[in-house]
């Protein structure tokens, strides 16, 4: 990444992101309430190294930004954050635009605070659907008629297959960093020996977080959720549920749980086809 052209006036310039950076970034995103995973940052950073750049004013970080490329033109921007004392001086924007430009030729979708939506639109960003980030104690229940499994004993291609049909990317990296976190959990919803279903549940600052949750219907949702929960111990679990999936929001309220904020999924470019009726839950604000 090339220093900026305003770096001789100003003292400001973007580049990629050492491996230490992200922690701070993450770090950052703790202090704006994101609350991310304890470990997110390692399994992040191998997706697409070189998509997480840093803006430095006279050499000190105040600036951050992901633009994660996938396979197959698709791509991801989060970790949009200017310290507070360096806002207002045009410096997320220009870390922004060099963030399109690492991005340049994919679809990329972002999940942008709701008070964003009309600056992302000029842009060129679209608004796909809201997501909805429910939080709060799982009641104890036991699983319905759903088969439970480690995910981790499966054949990894049937997780990657069922995670291909609701990403808009392959990821298979990602997935494999991603089920073995330390402390996560991952469970496989079996039914007549297919899959049907799968979540992992991970640990955060606060509580912990499931993501992604995939099922074939309710029933089998619930029973993920319940799971995952019970195997993650005491403690507020947290659920980025696609608004338009009315079951999904229907089950995280009976759960008991409540919305604590929500996101706009925006995307730029040709927006991905999903089916959002067995996407329960999204894997990250982050990464999508």
């Amino acid at each position: 990444m090339e220093r900026s052209a305003g770096q001789a006036t100003d003292g400001y310039w973007v580049r990629v992101m050492s491996r230490a950076e992200l922690d701070l970034a993450v770090d950052w995103a703790r202090a704006e309430g994101w609350n991310p995973g304890l470990h997110d940052a390692g399994a992040f950073h191998a997706v697409d190294p070189a998509g997480f750049l840093v803006g430095l004013l006279d050499g000190q970080p105040v600036a951050s930004l992901s633009v994660v490329r996938y396979p197959g033109k698709f791509g991801f921007l989060g970790f949009y954050i200017v310290q507070p004392e360096a806002r207002g001086r045009g410096f997320g924007w220009r870390l922004w635009q060099a963030g399109l430009r690492h991005l340049e030729g994919c679809t990329v979708g972002l999940d942008g605070v709701v008070a964003q939506q009309e600056n992302y639109r000029k842009s060129g960003f679209a608004l796909s659907h809201r997501n909805i980030r429910f939080g709060g104690s799982v009641p104890d229940g036991e699983a319905g008629g759903t088969s439970l499994v480690d995910a981790r004993t499966l054949p990894f291609d049937r997780l990657t297959a069922l995670d291909a049909e609701l990403f808009p990317a392959p990821r298979p990296g990602f997935l494999a960093n991603w089920i073995a976190l330390p402390g996560a959990t991952a469970l496989a919803a079996v039914r007549d020996g297919g899959v049907i279903g799968f979540g992992v549940i991970r640990p955060c600052h606060s509580g912990f977080k499931i993501g992604p949750l995939y099922a074939a219907d309710g029933s089998a949702a619930r029973d993920l959720v319940l799971g995952l929960a019970r195997a993650a111990g005491a403690g507020p679990v947290f659920l980025d549920v696609p608004e338009p999936n009315g079951v999904a929001v229907r089950l995280a309220e009976e759960l008991g749980l409540s919305p604590q904020f929500e996101t706009a999924r925006m995307y730029l470019g040709p927006a991905p086809v999903t089916d959002l009726s067995r996407l329960f839950g999204g894997t990250s604000f982050e990464l999508g």
